[in-house]
């Protein structure tokens, strides 16, 4: 057996909960301030989440809920500028401390560190949101943690294609057995899976309980902590009380 040498984590939604009250509510003050009346409420985010990528969002939001960007020419150009706007309001709710990391993710960071576990990055949201997050939550240092950061445009398929993780693997020259994939939503895990990773740990959130995790190795609600424990949801068992580095690499 190829021994695993390699974390490679999502981000919104796996390292921290940052949807329903991080990019939706940016979301809408960018609209606001934009002069737009939308308004994306819970449940429509939900429905927008099938889609990856800001941009790819107010795209289906506009063809799907019939709504239209008034005396614009260039609506590409103009969904460009929303969607700047909007990472600039969630980098400041970041700065602000709104959005923790989720339980156990630092934990399970530094003893990776400790361990000598690689780790890695391969997201769909904006190289500005990762920093930011990181930043805000392990401090500035913790950018350099990460061996490769894969996120926003930089491949030309989004999640689910594969793409982000395939770039990864190879800009860290390992292969797909080598790294452990985390994940939070079907479509993470169809990335991570059909880039021929087969261990992938899926934490669970409000907006992906329902997905379809087929090809996932483990199924949790959380890493946990010792006096918040992790609960699996799937069939596999968890013998401790959270996520260690060695339970996640014997997936």
């Amino acid at each position: 057996m190829t021994e695993k040498t390699a974390f490679i984590f999502d981000v919104d939604g796996t390292l921290a909960d940052t949807e329903r009250d991080g990019h939706r509510v940016a979301f809408n003050r960018a609209f606001a301030e934009a002069g737009l009346d939308w308004e994306w409420s819970v449940e429509v985010y939900g429905d927008l989440l099938t889609v990856t990528g800001g941009k790819e969002r107010i795209r289906y939001f506009m063809d799907n809920y019939e709504q239209q960007l008034p005396g614009v020419d260039d609506e590409a150009a103009e969904i460009a500028r929303l969607h700047k706007l909007k990472t600039a309001h969630y980098t400041s709710m970041l700065a602000e401390g709104v959005i923790p990391l989720r339980p156990g993710v630092e934990r399970l960071i530094q003893e990776a560190r400790q361990k000598g576990v690689r780790l890695a990055i391969a997201t769909t949201t904006t190289p500005a949101n990762v920093t930011a997050l990181l930043t805000n939550t392990l401090g500035a240092e913790s950018n350099d943690w990460f061996e490769c950061i894969g996120a926003g445009d930089i491949v030309p398929a989004k999640k689910p294609a594969p793409d982000i993780y395939t770039w990864v693997l190879q800009q860290m020259s390992l292969s797909a057995n080598q790294v452990v994939a985390f994940e939070d939503s079907e479509n993470g895990v169809i990335s991570a899976r059909d880039a021929g990773i087969y261990s992938i740990m899926v934490t669970i959130n409000d907006y992906t309980r329902e997905h379809d995790f087929t090809g996932a190795s483990v199924v949790l609600d959380q890493m946990g902590e010792a006096d918040d424990p992790a609960t699996v949801i799937d069939d596999k068992s968890l013998n401790e009380a959270c996520v260690t580095v060695d339970y996640a690499l014997s997936i």
